[in-house]
């Protein structure tokens, strides 16, 4: 039972910490450039420690296209979603090295 506390702790605050980075992205309301860059900056923060998912560069690229064909909506909820991928990335990445847990 010990050894489960660790990880399960780990689990409960990172569940935690995107629910309340989700709601953070969700509710700015930007526009879909601004959008776009906040994506592309926490791409950065992410891909800085390894952590970048495999479709978070695809996502944006679909957004900048979105926006390109003129569905700022779309573009922007995509680029949204970017973010909040590239976020997670980060916390796991960061959440792995520095406990030196792979679960």
């Amino acid at each position: 039972m010990k050894n489960l506390t660790r990880p399960l702790l780990l689990a409960a605050s990172l569940a935690l910490f995107s629910g309340a980075c989700i709601t953070q992205a969700s509710a700015a309301g930007m526009s879909a450039e601004q959008a776009i860059a906040a994506a592309k900056e926490a791409r950065k923060q992410a891909s800085s420690v390894d952590g970048e998912w495999r479709d978070t560069g695809k996502m944006i690229q679909k957004a900048e296209a979105l926006l390109k064909e003129g569905k700022t909506k779309e573009a922007a909820k995509m680029a949204e979603e970017a973010e909040i991928q590239a976020m997670l990335g980060y916390m796991q990445a960061t959440s792995q090295s520095s406990n030196k847990l792979h679960i």
